[in-house]
């Protein structure tokens, strides 16, 4: 009965107050028509990648790997994911690979190099793939970017304090955002936070966005217009007497705007990404130890469940385009 008057509460508080506002995280979400939801799910022994309809129907379990299959993010086109595996065999520690939308056809990005390389997600055109890439010999964590057949490689950025992560291009592929430790660090485990920031493409004009006081998740998304990004804020619970929630910014840093800000350290809400269509934003709500994927829409209102609360934990959540069908194909609208 709790579980069923916390949903109509919230959208109640998101449409008359404006106010309804992660780890996982690396994903931006590009205009289209919505396709498949994509995330990572611990199964018992080890996180695989399911996908799921925006209706809540056909939940599949795509990768089936020896080890860890995480961070899942959508190609432009919807047909295909490009993910981090977290080897049970290394090395590499973690590589990248990418998969056609069904689970098959994996390729191996990052081939014989050492250390690990994580966190991948498509450029705009689809061209291209950025992600982190941690050197264990050199000991440099930098976001760099490839082709997608893994070669044609260009270091963009280094760590900013002690370490970068999570990197988007935004929609117009001018501007790269990325999560970045800082120094400062906080209760409860005295944990380095995590800030956010923007460069261009070749790593110049570095721009702090948001600081680490913040207490930023890894996971964030561009809108499709390219107006807005995606966060989720006290990620950690460096406040434990506060919730994780999630907010909106404009691509300069300001306009800090939560949807979901709920104060009971037993609900929380962690960002996943906008909708191709950019209506509907996707995320994770727990409340006091289950776990729901959700919708509502980009303005924080019309809270709807996908999978309902279970101990099922989707994590690293993005929405995907739906294919879109061959010349003189209708499809479906």
């Amino acid at each position: 009965m709790r579980r069923l008057i916390l949903i109509p509460l919230l959208s109640v508080i998101a449409a008359v107050v404006a106010l309804v506002g992660a780890s996982t995280p690396a994903y931006a979400t590009y205009p289209g028509h919505n396709g498949l939801i994509a995330f990572q799910a611990d199964t018992g022994s080890g996180s695989q990648i399911y996908t799921v309809r925006p209706n809540g129907h056909d939940l599949r379990q795509i990768t089936h790997v020896d080890g860890e299959a995480i961070q899942p993010d959508w190609a432009p086109d919807g047909r295909t994911i490009v993910f981090e595996f977290d080897r049970a065999n290394p090395p590499p520690f973690c590589s990248i690979e990418i998969i056609n939308a069904d689970g098959s056809g994996m390729v191996d990005l990052t081939g014989d190099r050492n250390g690990c390389e994580a966190q991948p997600s498509f450029t705009p055109d689809g061209q291209r793939i950025v992600f982190e890439r941690f050197d264990d010999i050199t000991f440099v964590d930098a976001i760099w970017s490839m082709d997608l057949t893994g070669g044609d490689r260009h270091q963009i950025t280094t760590g900013v304090d002690n370490g970068v992560t999570d990197p988007n291009v935004s929609p117009d592929g001018n501007t790269l955002s990325f999560v970045a430790v800082d120094n400062l660090v906080g209760p409860p485990n005295f944990e380095p936070a995590q800030g956010l920031f923007s460069s261009d493409l070749n790593g110049n004009d570095l721009s702090r966005l948001l600081p680490s006081t913040l207490d930023l998740a890894i996971k964030h998304d561009w809108a499709p217009d390219g107006k807005h990004i995606l966060v989720g804020t006290n990620a950690n619970f460096f406040d434990p007497n506060d919730s994780a929630n999630i907010a909106t910014i404009r691509p300069d840093g300001t306009d800090l705007h939560y949807l979901i800000h709920s104060h009971d350290p037993a609900v929380n809400a962690f960002a996943g990404s906008y909708s191709p269509d950019g209506k509907y934003i996707v995320f994770r709500l727990e409340d006091h130890g289950s776990f729901a994927l959700m919708q509502m829409r980009s303005d924080g209102s019309h809270l709807k469940q996908i999978l309902g609360f279970s101990s099922f934990r989707p994590r690293a959540i993005d929405w995907g385009a739906r294919p879109q069908p061959a010349a003189g194909d209708q499809g479906e609208d």
